[in-house]
């Protein structure tokens, strides 16, 4: 087990297995945590079936036009995910990345607080507003 796995253990994603045990890979910690921001970011709403409020609905916005009021609602949206969905986090800072929006990237990076170590981290989530056939 790792120093801080009071932080939490999850299956680790996208999930692997062991080949010598045949056992669920776990992560620990501020690593679990990551994978569990990635994950809330990439689950839509409805998804979950005992949790269907579980995600965040970015995949709605896909063809809005790239305004400071879409970028501003975009980050209203992950902070309101993250204050219900993971509670072992502070989201400080949500910034929308959009250098490399002709190519269909946006970057998304979330400055947040772990509550338990009040350690500062960071955490970038690429969003592809294309299909993912053409990356």
């Amino acid at each position: 087990m790792e120093e801080n796995s009071f932080l939490g253990t999850g299956w680790s994603f996208p999930p692997t297995f062991e080949a010598k045990t045949s056992q669920v890979e776990t992560s620990f910690g501020e690593k679990d945590i990551e994978e569990s921001l990635r994950i809330l970011l990439s689950t839509r709403p409805g998804e979950r079936v005992m949790n269907p409020g579980y995600g965040c609905n970015l995949d709605d916005l896909l063809f809005a036009p790239l305004t400071l009021t879409l970028k501003t609602f975009v980050g209203d949206l992950i902070k309101t995910a993250i204050l219900y969905y993971e509670p072992r986090i502070d989201a400080k800072r949500i910034t929308i990345n959009s250098g490399n929006d002709l190519e269909g990237e946006l970057l998304i990076e979330v400055d947040y607080v772990i509550r338990a170590t009040n350690s500062r981290r960071n955490f970038v989530y690429p969003f592809y507003r294309a299909e993912g056939t053409e990356l």
